[in-house]
């Protein structure tokens, strides 16, 4: 019979070649890779490889880490070690910004800027110019804040070039930004191009200015899924010139507000050139804009054109001006019908003259004044024939495809497969289970994560948490996961335990043609079901997880058209019943036909996954 010290030294030899095979803290018994890998040996009856995609994903704590961070999640003091909590299990937190002390008497010019908070910057200041160029780009997670920035100064000019371009969550607030300024002028240069989830706010900007110009150049340019708001623009200004050139052009689902826009100003000057043009389903709102101004001058040109749907909506504008002349062209000519809405348009305004030439399809004109008001060109045809030409322009080409196109030597384009979302890693279970997960429990989610009331990481958070807790679609079984276990578990749940997953290897080909090389079908192509897993925005990383009856899931060599050589090997999913589809899905826009009358195939993207039954 054993004895105790044996069973500890067989137990301490298990554990030591297991660690050797996984080398360094990483093969402490302990970690929550370690425990992973146990789990999936043991609940998948077959070893997993240590070069697994999955494994990456595995929280990166070491031992000693893991199981102090679970004890403070046990006593809800997770909020007090936020910080090192963040960067040690490598989640997606907005970091913790002071107010600034620093002082900037003198011209400034950064060419490399990152994460920062001004106070007071440039108040008071006398001519001179302040430059930022390069400021937070390129980054994964940015957060700037402005507070009085160019208050009360006199000849002074700030330029932004590159600013957070190519960044992916940005959330920056510009507060009292040039007020009572005198002379002068700003210019923001390619600003947030390219940006994921962008949430940018102005507040108080140029109010009771006098002659300080204010220009922005390619605002928000290929931007996806954010929120804007420009709040008391330019009120009360004196001869206030602003200039919004190429603002949120080819965007998909922005969100702008204007509020309180030039109101009460004297002589104004305000431009907008090519605003929410080639975007997808914009929402613009424009509220109390020049109402009771003098002399104003606003313009409006290529508003909203070759938009897809959306929704804009202009309420009291120009309502109590006084000679105001304000001109629209081009407005509206979207390929297809959004929601317009005009109400209290010029009501009240003396001696107003408002233009609009060759106006989109719109019947939604209340309350506003017929006097000093003409159209040139006003249109209300149904917007079949321009939908037609644009069938596909809002589906990025390659993202859907038929099932015959997988065949060797076939040439298709590759949609861009990237990853988007931020860098992140599963949480181990030992601390998951001690967080909230409810929209119920958000302000403690909010209290946990450093998030305050209104933020965009309280957002980010509750939109998912939503999505997590909305009822399965008919026939779908549906779980979020925050874990590799709990990932796991619900696979297994719905195909037994006899189960492979599967994701394109890297992101080679994207945005180009390709050319199929061999083709794999996997369980042997006979329909089958899997279980589809995609990324959602959330501080630690978090995956939808749902059933997919009635599909066939394909591996394929992806060869370089030219060269003839391998580049990827990607994973499609064919969905064979796509009857509960809506009409206007963007499969159906891109390949033609209906819900329930073709197949749909895809690409599993970079980081997203698929479980199917193993082969084997």
């Amino acid at each position: 019979m054993l004895n105790l010290w044996n069973l500890l030294f067989l137990s301490f030899v298990h554990f030591s070649s297991f660690s050797v095979t996984l080398g360094g803290e990483s093969g402490n018994p302990f970690t929550p890779k370690a425990s992973f890998i146990r789990y999936w040996n043991k609940e998948l009856h077959r070893e997993i490889p240590n070069t697994h995609f999955l494994l990456s994903k595995v929280s990166p704590l070491t031992a000693v880490d893991s199981a102090s961070f679970s004890k403070l999640a046990a006593h809800n003091n997770l909020a007090s070690r936020l910080p090192s909590f963040c960067s040690s299990a490598k989640l997606f937190c907005f970091p913790d910004l002071s107010p600034s002390l620093e002082k900037h008497s003198k011209d400034v010019n950064f060419a490399a800027y990152l994460d920062r908070n001004f106070t007071n910057y440039g108040s008071d200041r006398l001519a001179g110019l302040d430059s930022f160029k390069n400021y937070s780009e390129n980054d994964n997670v940015v957060v700037d804040s402005f507070l009085r920035y160019s208050r009360d100064s006199a000849g002074h000019k700030d330029q932004f070039s590159n600013y957070a371009s190519a960044s992916n969550v940005v959330d920056q607030s510009f507060n009292t930004y040039g007020g009572a300024a005198t002379g002068g002028s700003g210019n923001f240069n390619n600003y947030n191009h390219e940006v994921n989830v962008p949430n940018l706010r102005f507040t108080s900007y140029s109010d009771d200015s006098n002659g300080h110009g204010q220009t922005f150049t390619h605002y928000t340019e290929e931007t996806n899924a954010g929120q804007q708001s420009f709040s008391n623009y330019g009120k009360n200004g004196n001869g206030v010139p602003n200039d919004f050139t190429s603002y949120g052009r080819d965007s998909n689902v922005m969100e702008s507000d204007f509020s309180g826009y030039g109101k009460t100003a004297n002589g104004a000057k305000d431009t907008f050139t090519s605003y929410a043009f080639d975007s997808n389903n914009p929402v613009n709102g424009f509220k109390s804009y020049g109402d009771g101004g003098n002399a104003a001058v606003d313009s409006f040109s290529s508003y909203r054109d070759q938009s897809n749907v959306g929704d804009s909506s202009f309420q009291s504008y120009a309502k109590s001006s006084n000679g105001a002349k304000v001109d629209f062209d081009n407005y509206g000519q979207s390929f297809n019908e959004g929601t317009e809405k005009f109400t209290g348009y010029g009501q009240g305004a003396d001696g107003q003259s408002i233009g609009f030439k060759i106006y989109g399809r719109n019947t939604t004109f209340k309350d506003y004044t017929k006097k000093g008001v003409t159209f040139s060109r006003y249109s209300n045809e149904s917007s079949t024939t321009l939908g037609k030409v644009v069938v596909s322009k809002w589906v990025e080409p390659g993202k859907f495809f038929r099932e015959k196109m997988l065949k060797r030597g076939m040439v298709i384009p590759m949609p861009d497969i990237k990853d988007k979302m931020p860098a992140r890693s599963f949480l181990p279970r030992t601390i998951l289970s001690k967080i909230p997960f409810s929209s119920s429990e958000i302000d403690q989610l909010k209290r946990i994560f450093h998030a305050g009331d209104n933020s965009t990481l309280g957002t980010i958070m509750l939109d998912a948490l939503k999505e997590c807790e909305r009822p399965p679609s008919p026939g779908e079984t549906k779980r979020c996961v925050g874990s590799a276990e709990d990932m796991v578990d619900f696979a297994t749940s719905v195909l037994g335990r006899n189960v492979e997953v599967r994701t394109t290897q890297n992101v080679n080909g994207s945005k180009k043609n390709i050319m199929i090389g061999s083709v794999g079908k996997i369980n042997g192509g006979k329909v089958t079901k899997s279980v589809s897993c995609h990324q959602s925005l959330y501080p630690y990383l978090l995956y939808y997880c749902h059933s997919v009856p009635k599909v066939r899931v394909y591996e394929a060599d992806i060869l370089d058209p030219n060269s003839m050589e391998k580049i990827n090997h990607g994973v499609a999913i064919c969905h064979l019943n796509t009857s509960s589809w809506s009409s206007g899905h963007g499969a159906f826009l891109a390949l033609g036909s209906g819900p329930g009358r073709i197949e749909v195939c895809h690409w599993i993207f970079e980081n997203d996954m698929t479980w199917t039954i193993a082969d084997s």
